[in-house]
């Protein structure tokens, strides 16, 4: 008779290498519960000669118990579709997070409960409430506890980084997608005046942002602003207050009140350690400003050798539960040229620790004042990125630029459309 030859071991030097190759053939589209099912068929065919597996089992959280998802292997016996959350195993489970049980006659066991065959058995739990996952095995003789429990914990620490990694991209998914609904791909068109928008993230997901708003061409309104913190909780920040902002506009509201407004409903939503800067201002066709600047880094109003910071407003959106806001005035002579930005552009640091600051965007912004909106705000973010010397950007940079057209300006932009729509 030929002897039955022994199991080959798991070398623990290989197992990291196994692990990582199982990750990296899955495909990163996979949702929380495909990747768990997907990594534990693979990972059985990759163990089970190694470490003695005879079958596996996939229970999934859903309602008040777990759910049978996906078996593998040889699974004798049968296991219940359901398990109770309350059920003494999964107790064991999920407060040690792997738990093996050597015996299957033993108070608590899996057996008992109905999972699997008569024999040894370990479980891992992986994910948090409401998506937690248990992962069974069930094992044949010859198992070797120590080889188990050790490559199971290192599987339990592999699978978990994942599924937060993938919690993680997945709020980042979440945060792109509310600031991209947000940020307008083009400004509204306004007669008499040339409008440029842009915002640079620092991370994959910032807190700036600039809104428009029209009404009925007599007047737009611009806004400009940099909610603290990064990702999901920066840009639930913004949809709240660039919904806020829009709603009270549309009701045709004081721009001061709406500020109040939003401070007080952005202060109780338990967000009160963060705030929001922000500038509004609505432009009539005569070049009239009336704004309201809540601790937003002043915009430049530049017109020839004038300069004039828009200052008058109040203190940020949401620490304070009442802030009262005041109404500044500003006018927009033809050819004046309007520069409003994040402090990602006047923080920007060069390597001796200087700021880019309101200097040089004074300088810049009179270096450019003659050409288009687009002009100026391209010479300001290649200027900011020199001086940086073209690191990467330390903090979110945000510019909004409104120029007001000369009499040659509006005819040539005039003529320029009527070509157009002659051609077309």
């Amino acid at each position: 008779m030929t002897p039955t030859p022994a199991p080959q071991r798991l070398e623990a030097k290989l197992l990291y290498r196994q692990l990582d190759s199982l990750f990296s053939s899955l495909d990163p589209k996979l949702t929380q519960a495909q990747l768990v099912r997907s990594f534990l068929d693979q990972l059985f065919e990759t163990l089970r000669a190694g470490l003695s597996l005879r079958g596996g089992l996939l229970y999934s959280e859903g309602g008040d118990g777990f759910e049978l998802k996906a078996s593998f292997g040889a699974v004798d016996g049968g296991a219940p579709t359901r398990l109770a959350e309350d059920a003494l195993p999964l107790q064991l489970v999920f407060e040690h997070r792997v738990y093996l049980f050597p015996s299957p006659d033993a108070e608590g066991s899996l057996h008992r409960s109905g999972v699997g065959h008569r024999g040894p058995s370990a479980a891992i739990a992986v994910g948090k409430r409401p998506r937690r996952h248990l992962l069974v095995f069930l094992v044949d003789d010859g198992w070797v506890q120590e080889e188990l429990d050790f490559t199971l914990n290192a599987v339990r620490a592999a699978l978990g980084a994942r599924i937060r990694d993938e919690r993680v991209r997945g709020r980042f998914r979440e945060a792109m997608a509310i600031q991209q609904s947000l940020l307008l791909e083009e400004p509204p068109g306004f007669p008499g005046y040339d409008v440029a928008c842009r915002s640079v993230p620092a991370e994959e997901v910032g807190g700036d942002f600039y809104d428009f708003a029209s009404f009925d061409g007599e007047s737009l309104g611009v806004a400009i602003g940099d909610a603290s913190g990064k990702g999901l909780p920066a840009a639930l920040l913004v949809r709240d207050v660039v919904t806020g902002l829009r709603m009270g506009l549309e009701k045709n509201l004081k721009m001061t009140y709406v500020f109040s407004k939003l401070n007080r409903v952005i202060h109780r939503s338990n967000l009160s350690s963060r705030f929001v800067s922000m500038f509004y201002g609505e432009l009539d066709r005569d070049g009239g400003l009336i704004y309201v600047n809540a601790g937003h880094p002043a915009p430049l109003l530049l017109h020839g050798d004038r300069v004039e910071s828009l200052e008058r407003g109040g203190t940020v959106v949401g620490p304070l539960p009442e802030v009262r806001y005041r109404r500044g005035y500003a006018q927009l002579a033809p050819g004046a040229v309007l520069v409003a930005c994040s402090d990602g552009i006047l923080e920007r640091r060069n390597a001796a620790g200087a700021y880019f600051g309101e200097p040089g965007l004074i300088r810049v912004g009179r270096e450019a004042l003659s050409g288009s909106a687009e002009s100026v705000l391209e010479a300001v973010f290649q200027a900011a990125e020199r001086h940086g010397e073209n690191r990467p950007w330390e903090d979110d940079a945000t510019v909004v630029v409104v120029k007001r057209d000369t009499a040659a300006e509006t005819d040539r932009r005039e003529r320029a459309r009527h070509g157009e729509h002659a051609a077309g």
